[in-house]
């Protein structure tokens, strides 16, 4: 899927959904659980060709669950209102072929200083993050404040 699923940029939702998924450096991603339950995690993310690409740590439960249940939700925190809401629905697929999280360039420009915060140094984060998820956004809901 490509941007196509994304509000019209003509619009002032539109405009504020493609804001957010190119400066907030947290989004939710919920997984379903084996027990039917959601699973919401903060992650970082980049938004790149019309889909969110995620890394992950190897053990994390959602590789599991997205593998057995692939449509996911996201959403950003609301503003300080309980506005700006934005919730993105779609299909998350494993990466074999996404660079590690510190050799891709625009990941590293947007994360670099949590990477060293977490890990110690980039390749680190690299190391203990590796598994790429990517997701392939369907459908976009949401209002402003």
């Amino acid at each position: 899927m490509t941007s196509a699923a994304l509000p019209d940029p003509q619009t002032a939702f539109g405009r504020r959904v493609r804001e957010r998924l190119r400066d907030d450096a947290l989004i939710w991603l919920s997984t379903v659980g084996q027990d039917g339950t959601p699973q919401p995690n903060p992650v970082w993310f980049l938004w790149e060709d019309g889909s969110v690409l995620v890394y992950n740590l190897p053990s994390a439960h959602r590789l599991t669950h997205i593998r057995h249940r692939p449509r996911v939700s996201l959403h950003f925190n609301s503003g300080a209102s309980g506005g700006d809401i934005v919730v993105l629905r779609g299909t998350a697929t494993p990466v074999d072929d996404a660079p590690p999280p510190h050799e891709h360039p625009a990941y590293l420009e947007k994360y670099r200083v949590g990477m060293v915060h977490v890990s110690g140094s980039p390749e680190a984060f690299g190391a203990q993050f590796p598994a790429a998820l990517r997701i392939d956004v369907t459908r976009v809901r949401g209002f402003m404040e």
